[in-house]
């Protein structure tokens, strides 16, 4: 096999994008565009990818970091000019280079190795990678010769009404000889109405030379498509997440409605998991057989095990064991670890805290930076007071422990195995084993005082 080379076009601002943040830095179903297409190159064991970049380098460099060489284009001269930025790392190399857009978000690496391949087999000097769309207008039209080569491209302000007709349209995405690319683009002019260098000016002069110039067609219109406005971009992350969530049902799980729920390109789910309506999963995470999301559950950088279910609620960066039941509305903070067969109730907030096999918390409770054993029951309203204004401490609540309603645990405090904290109580104070403890004022019942109250209003 040849050296191959991918050059990424990521230089340009974006200004029809209207937004501070760089262009292809932009998301699509929650990964930057440009990191999409980095991450569709590296499976095609490339010598090199190089991107070119220029407004905003730094932010898209610590995106991408070591997957790519960078090189800096200081003005944005035309996408000729942006590769030519290349010439000190590429031009004296023999081999294959790749050209794509960093606002690609929607090519795949099987689309990329066919082109490639195509181009090799062609002893092509130049393969364009080109696609049939039902409605051309604004593309420029691929003219073929008699035997199938590329005669020329055509943008639509210069295409006649014939070649209008054309629906083989021209992507952006080119494969070249690397030498000749790197030598044509000497030759290349900025003799037109913006004043910049064209890569498709190449593909004129290696035919004027009467060098082969061939084209691959893609079967997937869809994948060209280039994000240049915030439409374009609902666009892909419209199609983006339609693939994303076929490829999850042709898997075996169940997505009740595909349309409203979001899941993101790292997610990995088993056979049998079940997600409900306006589910958004993102990050990476883990979801186990026979789990059930949702509806309107926010799952990010999480694993879950066998058969839990989280109804309505929110967990992020957190472990979730086999059978646990959450929700609805609850909150699973990050940092929290919840074994098998926990029960977080509705309106139950864990943060940094673990639970251990068979607990409950079924309501109504702030339960965090805590260590929660096995068996343990949290009645509603329980709180564990872990700040003290400078710092957080840990709450222990030891094994089969019982924590009453509307209960203070002011750590760092230990609750012992078996023990059981009265409704109301302020806990200050470790409890042993076994124990009751009651930490709450002995109640006092004024006779008739309401009726002297109100008496003394009236004076």
């Amino acid at each position: 096999m040849s050296n191959r080379y991918a050059v990424v076009l990521a230089a340009g601002q974006g200004t029809r994008m209207k937004s501070s943040l760089y262009k292809v830095l932009h998301p699509v179903c929650g990964k930057p565009m440009v990191q999409h297409v980095i991450d569709q190159l590296k499976p095609l064991q490339l010598n090199e990818i190089i991107t070119i970049v220029g407004h905003g380098a730094e932010t898209v460099q610590d995106q991408i970091g070591d997957d790519s060489r960078f090189v800096i284009q200081e003005e944005q001269l035309g996408t000729g000019h942006a590769v030519q930025q290349a010439d000190s790392i590429l031009e004296q190399q023999e081999g294959t280079t790749l050209v794509v857009c960093g606002d690609t978000p929607l090519l795949t690496k099987d689309t990329l190795e066919s082109l490639i391949t195509y181009h090799e087999e062609e002893g092509s000097k130049a393969t364009l990678l080109t696609a049939h769309a039902e409605d051309p207008t604004g593309y420029g039209r691929i003219v073929r010769t008699e035997d199938g080569n590329v005669a020329r491209i055509v943008e639509q302000k210069d295409a006649s009404e014939e070649v209008q007709k054309i629906q083989e349209i021209n992507t952006g995405v080119f494969c070249f000889d690397n030498k000749a690319l790197f030598e044509t683009l000497k030759h290349v002019s900025n003799d037109n109405s913006q004043g910049e260098y064209y890569l498709p000016d190449v593909i004129e002069i290696l035919k004027s030379q009467s060098e082969k110039i061939a084209a691959y067609q893609t079967e997937r219109f869809e994948e060209t498509l280039g994000v240049n406005d915030r439409v374009a971009l609902s666009r892909a992350e419209e199609a983006m997440k339609r693939r994303i969530n076929e490829y999850h049902m042709r898997n075996g799980v169940t997505i009740i409605d595909p349309s409203h729920t979001y899941i993101g390109l790292d997610v990995q789910i088993e056979q049998d998991a079940v997600i409900y309506p306006g589910s958004v999963i993102e990050g990476n995470t883990t979801i186990a057989t026979g789990v059930e999301v949702g509806p309107h559950s926010e799952i990010k950088n999480c694993t879950i095990g066998q058969n839990t279910v989280i109804k309505q609620s929110v967990a992020h960066d957190s472990h979730i064991g086999h059978g646990v039941n959450i929700g609805p509305y609850a909150h699973i903070r990050p940092s929290s670890e919840l074994g098998d067969n926990v029960k977080v109730g509705n309106f139950v907030e864990v943060k940094k805290a673990s639970f251990g096999k068979g607990s409950k918390a079924s309501h109504l409770s702030y339960i965090g930076d805590a260590k929660v054993g096995d068996g343990v029951n949290i009645g509603c309203g329980t709180i564990t007071v872990n700040y003290d204004g400078q710092n957080k401490h840990l709450t222990t609540i030891e094994d089969e422990a019982f924590i009453g309603c509307n209960s203070n645990l002011v750590a760092p405090v230990n609750v012992g195995k078996g023990a059981y904290v009265a409704a109301g109580s302020t806990i200050t104070e470790d409890v042993p084993g076994d124990a009751l403890s009651i930490a709450r004022s002995r109640q006092t019942n004024k006779e008739g005082y309401v009726e002297k109250l109100k008496n003394m209003k009236k004076d």
